[in-house]
């Protein structure tokens, strides 16, 4: 039996092998094809449409809270008709008469919703009545009482959020709108100033009486390590009590009146109107925008912001980094406390003009609510508080047009951040797949310093 020759000397190992020179083995699959090999910019990008269903299918953040929001108002629906005495006694007959129970039911919900409509976004009633001589504004006021609810939960909510983005909870909303109200009241009323320059000076009081309660919770927290979350919660307390001793001192009450109200700030204190006087709107909606936009810039576009961002998700890693972690708290709860204070302003110098015991609402409270449905992102927030600012405006027509309690509103508001804050009960209920890693998920700073 021969030997098999050795290769040339100047044919390289192999080469001759049908297996390695055979082109369907060597070339790639699909390599020569046209359709693949002529496009220089690689596999094309998914459609539009695609992307859409992908998000929807999967569930990504903006979408978890549109059903969230969807869910709070069926049920909000639900308790409205189920709470009306002519819903339950056609229900107590169902079986007699099915078709008039679930009749009963549907027009009790939707009759509130369409007022709550009304008194928030648009009236047809007032566009018909504009047509036949009557208030061309009267069109714009369920926007404008919208947007006048919203602005102090903007500002508020954007306290919550940079804040949060720090890693902190600012549960002292409340007591740093009372600092604002205190300091742009008295300016308001106690300084003679020319027009332009008194109602600026009141906004910027307003900001630094907010920014100083935040300080000392920052200061405290970064000095001496004492959680903010109790330290606010305590200062809350005490300007409550403050404000209840000082609104019944000569410093602060109105003359000639002996229950809890200060005098009335002078007019040239007042905010502007922006859109006329027979709306309510002004200025300080456009001061909430202006906020939004610098909020925006501030956590994205800068050194700061980033290091809040940085200190949020690790304080220990900051901390390696470089970062002093004291002075990102002081400044964040500054920061945060300020525009709390710009909540106050809008209050005292855009609507009411004075000072109670009751300025101060439950927007300190509220705003933690906007922030949680925002995501603690800006323009999130701007548009959570705008929903709960329609949901106030609109709650007083539904009130006195239907009947129904204006406490549902609340009840809606609860149920929509409790399904915002549990996204996994959404998806169970939607039946969504979970979101894949690296996907359109949100990941927030971690709070209580966790």
């Amino acid at each position: 039996m021969s030997e098999q020759p050795p290769p040339p000397p100047d044919d390289p190992a192999g080469a001759s092998d049908p297996a390695v020179t055979d082109p369907a083995v060597t070339e790639p699959a699909g390599a020569s094809d046209p359709a693949v090999t002529s496009d220089p910019a690689g596999p094309t990008r998914p459609e539009l449409g695609q992307m859409l269903l992908q998000s929807i299918v999967e569930g990504n953040s903006v979408v978890v809270t549109t059903l969230a929001i969807a869910t709070g108002i069926v049920i909000g629906g639900l308790l409205i008709a189920f709470t009306d005495p002519v819903v339950l006694h056609a229900w107590s007959t169902f079986f007699a008469a099915p078709g008039n129970a679930i009749a009963q039911a549907w027009d009790t919900a939707s009759g509130a919703y369409a007022a709550m409509f009304d008194g928030s976004i648009f009236n047809p009633h007032a566009v018909a009545a504009a047509f036949h001589g009557g208030s061309v504004s009267a069109v714009f006021n369920p926007l404008s009482e919208t947007a006048v609810n919203a602005t102090p939960l903007i500002l508020a909510g954007l306290s919550v959020a940079v804040a949060f983005r720090a890693g902190l909870f600012n549960i002292g909303g409340q007591s740093q709108i009372i600092g604002g109200l205190l300091v742009a009241t008295w300016l308001g009323f106690g300084v003679s100033l020319p027009p332009v320059i008194h109602v600026v000076v009141c906004v910027i009081g307003a900001f630094a009486g907010g920014a100083a309660l935040g300080w000392v919770a920052g200061v405290l927290k970064a000095r001496t390590g004492a959680h903010e979350v109790i330290v606010t919660i305590m200062l809350n307390y005490v300007m409550q009590y403050f404000l209840a001793w000082i609104l019944g001192t000569k410093a602060m009450q109105r003359p000639g009146r002996t229950d809890l109200i200060s005098p009335v700030i002078a007019g040239d204190a007042h905010l502007p109107l922006i859109a006329g006087s027979q709306l309510r709107i002004n200025a300080s909606f456009l001061l909430a925008l202006a906020a939004v936009a610098g909020v925006w810039w501030l956590l994205n576009r800068s050194t700061i912001g980033f290091e809040f961002r940085s200190v949020g998700a690790n304080a220990s890693a900051a901390r390696s980094a470089g970062m002093s972690v004291p002075r990102t708290w002081i400044l964040a709860m500054l920061i945060a406390g300020g525009l709390a204070g710009l909540a106050a302003s809008a209050v005292v110098q855009g609507t009411d003009f004075t000072l109670t015991f009751q300025s101060y609402g439950t927007y300190g409270i509220d705003a933690i609510t906007v922030a949680l449905l925002g995501r603690a992102r800006p323009l999130g927030v701007l548009l959570a508080a705008l929903l709960f600012g329609a949901l106030h405006a609109g709650g007083i027509l539904m009130q006195a047009s239907t009947s129904t309690p204006l406490t549902i509103v609340t009840v809606i508001q609860s149920v929509i951040v409790l399904f915002v804050a549990a996204p996994i009960l959404i998806r169970a209920m939607f039946r969504l797949r979970e979101v894949r890693g690296g996907g359109t998920g949100e990941a927030l700073a971690k709070g209580w310093n966790g």
